[in-house]
């Protein structure tokens, strides 16, 4: 899922302008955000097959990265909207994500995880570039509440994807709706290298401390026809107890079985967590058929300051999804490990 080099670079030239443009124009508030965030854990990983991959203890990121954001008025009505983030392997001491960190065709893996600009006025806001998907934010994401490097994974949509030009609606008595596209050299990777279109579109609906949101992903011919993914999640806030529910469905014309994308494989998650003072306590409960199947996850987050948050998870998985050797990542994938779990502890250091 990373960024072509001349898109890259064309993004982030143009955040760049745009900031020294902002710098020049803007006397008042700043529209500039520097931020950064340190994510790391130490694991002890047990997988099932041992024969496979035995087990071990080591260190692992987390997710950390740098970044930048812009927010600008142009007028009353309209901003320039932009960010640029980086992602920081710190358990191999790299600039690439710690999961998609390359293979033989793309021995850098993700250097980006977002670069974007956009406007944003009173009849909703446009973006392009790499950047959060439409359906990910409004199915996906409820449930998508952990802290390791083993959250996100129980779903079968994509996070980012380059090329993307998105469009989301203000609310109005409760209702948005968001949609996306993105051209067939962005999707490529993102749908193993697939030459094919991706659109997606998604709403939801608010009313008190409930959000009901629908979405469809069509991940375009794929090579089977179609391959589309239609989700459903409902989540609710009672105070300190928050709860959440994920439906997902493929409806492809891939009729091999046990594949990622099979026709009729869906994933079925419940979420829920409780907040006592600075210190939270969640656990997912999921059946992802064809990638994790059975998934048990629960964590702990301990806010120890605004800036530093100590965490310690559990993860279960019945076949493997996620699972690989010390600091590996995607290229290191083996589904005959046959699933396992893994047990971490870490902080988050924002910075």
């Amino acid at each position: 899922m990373s960024t072509p080099r001349f898109l890259s670079g064309s993004l982030a030239l143009g955040l760049a302008g745009c900031l020294a443009w902002t710098q020049a124009a803007a006397q008042d508030a700043p529209a500039i955000d520097f931020y950064a965030s340190l994510r790391t854990q130490v694991e002890a990983v047990r997988p099932d097959r041992d024969a496979r991959l035995d087990s071990y203890a080591g260190v692992r990121d987390a997710y950390s990265r740098v970044g930048i954001k812009i927010d600008h008025p142009l007028g009353a009505e309209l901003a320039l909207t932009g960010q640029l983030e980086l992602p920081v392997d710190s358990a191999n001491f790299r600039m690439r994500d710690p999961y998609d960190q390359g293979d033989a065709q793309r021995p850098h893996g993700e250097r980006i995880r977002l670069a974007h600009l956009g406007l944003r006025s009173r009849f909703g806001t446009i973006t392009w570039g790499q950047q959060w998907m439409p359906y990910y934010n409004a199915v996906a994401a409820p449930v998508d509440m952990f802290s390791t490097y083993y959250s996100g994974f129980a779903t079968y949509t994509v996070f980012r994807v380059a090329q993307t030009l998105s469009y989301s609606t203000p609310e109005v008595a409760g209702f948005s709706l968001s949609a996306g596209y993105t051209g067939s050299s962005g999707n490529a990777r993102s749908t193993s290298r697939i030459d094919a279109r991706r659109r997606q579109i998604a709403a939801t609906y608010t009313f008190g401390d409930t959000r009901l949101a629908a979405g469809i992903d069509d991940r375009g011919d794929a090579g089977y026809g179609r391959n589309r993914l239609y989700g459903l999640s409902l989540s609710h806030q009672a105070g300190k107890l928050y709860l959440a529910a994920k439906f997902e469905r493929f409806d492809s014309g891939n009729r091999q079985p046990g594949s990622f994308s099979s026709d009729g494989n869906k994933a079925i998650n419940l979420f829920g967590s409780y907040a006592m003072a600075k210190t939270a306590v969640k656990l997912m409960l999921a059946r992802v058929e064809n990638y994790g199947d059975n998934i048990v996850h629960v964590g702990v987050d301990h806010q120890l300051r605004d800036d530093l948050k100590f965490f310690a998870e559990y993860y279960r998985e019945g076949t493997t999804a996620v699972l690989t050797p010390r600091r590996g990542g995607l290229d290191d994938f083996d589904a005959d490990i046959s699933g396992g779990h893994a047990i971490a502890v870490g902080i988050r250091y924002d910075f």
